[in-house]
């Protein structure tokens, strides 16, 4: 594990290293790198890979007290994460959070050459409605304590509505419970998730920033789940319309972390439009 310090705070960062193209993961909330294991077991060799963590919640060093940590900041924040890595000809890959689209919007694209959004937040799907269903208790005092606490049992970590929609198939307990113990114990970390939980901008500002993120020209692999819970399967759809040279490919038997449910199947559309799209 490496780490690398930023004007927001210290990104930790696992990095296969190696000469190969330059894939660089971006992950949801409430999970750390690890979200990406699977894939990356599978990568690693043939690709450098680098799975950072971003603090959406299960980061392990708390950022800066004044990091702007809205979902601009965070796009912002990808963006300085390449910066600070020189990191060039990337493909930038994304599921569930839709950090990526809000990088495109604000920061440095000409660093990404290649962008892969699995089963993710898009237009104006910030957060998902049954994750905007807990909003209302994350405002409360030790609204973000009594959040964690309702994930640590049976029904948060595999309720409809919660985790029981996000994957088919459960995550681990061990890395469930990786995911979920930064904010369960460290307030300074419960800040930093109510930060980004809190500061969804409106409608209208989503909308606009979907279609700034969709100027960018180069190629664009969009992966849905057909049997998402979270995401609309029309955005998969929309989202490939969107770019203008995207391509849709669809996973079935897989809610939306297709990293958990199918890896093999991601990993090999992966694999695939990389070598289509190599220069």
């Amino acid at each position: 594990m490496f780490d690398i310090e930023l004007s927001a705070g210290t990104i930790e960062y696992e990095d296969t290293g190696g000469d190969g193209p330059v894939l660089v993961f971006i992950h949801g909330l409430l999970m750390d790198g690890t979200a990406w294991r699977n894939v990356v077991e599978q990568l690693r060799g043939t690709y450098r890979c680098i799975a950072p963590t971003w603090p959406l919640g299960s980061h392990r060093i708390p950022m800066r007290p004044e990091a702007d940590l809205t979902l601009v900041g965070m796009g912002h924040l990808i963006g300085a994460f390449l910066d600070a890595l020189d990191l060039r000809d990337v493909t930038l890959i994304q599921n569930d959070w839709g950090g990526a689209q809000a990088f495109f919007a604000v920061s440095n694209p000409e660093r990404v050459s290649r962008l892969v959004l699995a089963a993710c937040e898009a237009f104006d799907n910030y957060p998902p409605g049954p994750v905007k269903r807990l909003l209302p208790l994350v405002k409360l005092p030790g609204g973000v304590r009594l959040l964690m606490a309702v994930l640590g049992t049976k029904f948060g970590r595999r309720g409809p509505g919660t985790w029981g929609w996000m994957s088919k198939r459960p995550v681990p307990g061990p890395v469930m419970d990786a995911w979920f113990r930064p904010a369960t114990v460290d307030r300074n970390i419960r800040r930093d998730l109510a930060k980004y939980a809190l500061s969804s901008p409106p409608k209208q500002q989503l909308l606009e920033i979907a279609a700034k993120a969709a100027q960018f020209s180069g190629p664009v692999l969009v992966v849905w789940a057909t049997e998402d819970r979270m995401m609309p399967r029309d955005h998969g759809r929309r989202l490939a319309e969107a770019f203008p040279d995207a391509r849709l490919v669809e996973i079935d038997d897989s809610y939306t972390l297709l990293a958990e449910d199918q890896p093999e199947k991601l990993t090999a559309a992966i694999e695939e439009f990389s070598t289509a799209t190599a220069r």
